[in-house]
């Protein structure tokens, strides 16, 4: 992609734009998230109180969405990719990366359904808004790897430390609410101990095996999937 964007006289505002929103984005989520898993009852620090941690909490996850809506836009209105806007929602219908786009459509999608349930709390119940707020924060994860496999400043060492940054942030803030929580939930502690050691694993060895590696970006514009046999 660096190469094509050199011939085509080098990377348009947009592009720039688009990077930045997405960089940003993930630095903001990744605060938003990280806040979540520490804020629990037992866990929260006792010179901060439960309302200034929530109010900081949703006003990082909406500044998180303007960032996206930004992200997205500028994104679909770059001509080099072509994107439309049905991929904003939809995913895994990209020409481009269909996969890993795809990724960032999912981490889109659940942030999304996040603000819908939130606004709608009152009628929803607790019980479901917390099932859909719950599952949200995968959307670190899939907005991770979306930012990796596709930036194509990933190799640039100022971006794998904002990244080795965004990971170490998330994974210490497990590991202080699982140390921080008292008996109990041993099932979901167990799964939130074991993805917390293997997340980091999974990404260097993806980093190391993809985006590092040379041929990338021909390899990741090729990615086939099964379903449907979109590429």
């Amino acid at each position: 992609m660096t190469t094509a964007l050199a011939l085509a006289g080098g990377p348009s505002p947009l592009w720039y734009a688009s990077r930045a929103a997405g960089t940003t984005s993930l630095v903001l989520l990744t605060g938003t998230v990280a806040l979540g898993i520490g804020s629990g009852r037992r866990a929260e620090p006792r010179r901060i109180g439960r309302f200034e941690i929530g109010a900081l909490h949703r006003n990082l996850s909406l500044l998180t969405l303007v960032f996206l809506v930004l992200h997205v836009v500028t994104a679909v209105l770059d001509p080099f990719v072509h994107l439309g806007w049905a991929v904003s929602v939809v995913p895994f219908v990209a020409s481009y990366r269909p996969l890993w786009l795809g990724l960032g459509t999912v981490a889109l999608d659940l942030l999304l359904a996040v603000l819908i349930t939130s606004a709608l709390r009152q009628r929803l119940g607790v019980r479901l808004w917390k099932t859909v707020h719950w599952l949200a924060y995968a959307a670190w994860p899939f907005a991770l790897f979306h930012g990796v496999a596709t930036g194509t400043d990933t190799r640039l060492p100022f971006q794998l430390w904002l990244y080795a940054a965004c990971l170490a942030t998330v994974v210490a803030a497990v590991w202080w609410r699982l140390a921080k929580s008292g008996p109990g939930r041993v099932a979901g502690r167990l799964v939130a101990a074991v993805t917390a050691a293997a997340v980091p694993v999974v990404l260097g060895v993806f980093l190391a095996t993809g985006p590092l590696r040379p041929g990338w970006a021909h390899r990741a514009a090729a990615t086939a999937l099964a379903l449907g046999g979109v590429r």
